[in-house]
């Protein structure tokens, strides 16, 4: 089984001034670690509500020049078997280029495999290599 994972992470950045300074620069940083080692990640703003009245805010908080950027990063994992080893997978493999950030699974979506489509395609390459083969052989014969 396929899985999309999203995890959250709260990127650091230093000597900003506005919201979308602070995010454009976590966004950069972000991307800096990952690369080129995990280049097929997405990088996303994050969405942060107010737990209180649950009005949606600025993915960035800023004080004193420095911020917290909420990012979402994205990725497929394959071949697993349930999705918490999918959350696992994901978790560790971002984890480990974003050193000393604050990481969270907030999304694990199983991804529908098409095996009947596949197995339709594969039997009708298999139709078509025994149509080919024939004509192979008598060239082969002459």
């Amino acid at each position: 089984m396929d899985c999309r994972v999203v995890v959250e992470a709260a990127v650091p950045v230093y000597d900003v001034g506005t919201a979308d300074e602070a995010v454009r620069i976590a966004i950069s940083k972000t991307g800096e670690m990952l690369n080129p080692d995990l280049n097929y990640v997405e990088i996303n703003m994050g969405e942060r509500t107010c737990p209180h009245c649950g009005e949606s805010q600025e993915p960035a908080f800023i004080a004193a020049d420095e911020g917290l950027v909420a990012l979402e990063l994205e990725m497929t994992v394959f071949n697993v078997e349930h999705d918490e080893h999918a959350s696992r997978i994901a978790r560790k493999e971002i984890g480990q280029r974003l050193r000393n950030i604050p990481l969270e699974v907030i999304e694990v979506e199983v991804i529908e495999d098409d095996d009947e489509d596949d197995s339709e395609t594969d039997q009708h390459a298999e139709d078509d290599e025994n149509d080919v083969l024939p004509e192979f052989e008598d060239l082969l014969d002459e």
